[in-house]
């Protein structure tokens, strides 16, 4: 099985890459947010065949569900603020007939994941990850995003984006994220990024193993 990883950030890639390297596993660090996503996702599937896409790196975790340092695995990918603000509230992109807001993840995919992550790391969550254009800073948004999304795991900035190019392709996604903060007020001291960056490197190394026997 050919994989694409696509990661917004260097650091990212690099904590991807330091799980170990196999010869069918690409990995993307493409920009931060869906749009540059979706386009690098969508310019690597022109150049190469593939079999898998993966979006991985770090991202918030809402509370109780996906603690610091846990891994969030998709089983669905969703565009939380891709919409129209009215009178009535938030209304979605795909309840106004344009598109869709969200892709679902194969159950396979997302359990194999989650059981070869769970032999390497104390906590893994399988739940909907939200991609967002803007990072939830307040305890009301956070609030808001949990009652629009019941069972919301994590959010993160590029899983839509890597989803969108990928079922343009018609290929399967997935998306992974360690939690470096929790999704709400605005703490920077509280961030965990270099741990989040490992523990995405240890599930890495679990992981790709499982997959590339497919």
């Amino acid at each position: 099985m050919r994989i694409l990883i696509v990661t917004a950030v260097p650091a990212e890639r690099d904590a991807v890459l330091a799980g170990g390297a196999f010869p069918h596993v690409d990995v993307l660090a493409a920009g931060v947010g869906p749009a540059a996503a979706a386009a690098g996702t969508a310019a690597a599937l022109s150049l190469a065949p593939y079999d898998l896409v993966l979006s991985a790196g770090i991202g918030g975790g809402f509370a109780p569900a996906a603690p610091l340092g846990a891994l969030v695995v998709a089983t669905s990918i969703t565009a939380a603020d891709l919409g129209a603000e009215t009178a009535d509230g938030f209304v979605p992109v795909d309840e106004l007939g344009f598109g869709t807001v969200r892709y679902d993840v194969d159950p396979e995919l997302s359990a194999r994941i989650a059981a070869a992550a769970r032999g390497v790391l104390p906590q893994v969550v399988e739940g909907p990850v939200l991609t967002v254009s803007t990072v939830t800073g307040s305890a009301a948004r956070a609030a808001e995003l949990t009652a629009r999304h019941p069972g919301a795991a994590a959010e993160a900035m590029e899983g839509f984006g890597v989803a969108t190019a990928a079922a343009a392709a018609g290929l399967p996604v997935g998306e992974l994220r360690t939690v470096s903060n929790a999704v709400g007020p605005r703490d920077r001291a509280a961030w965990r990024i270099p741990g989040a960056l490992t523990a995405l490197g240890t599930a890495m190394a679990a992981v790709l193993p499982v997959l590339d026997e497919s």
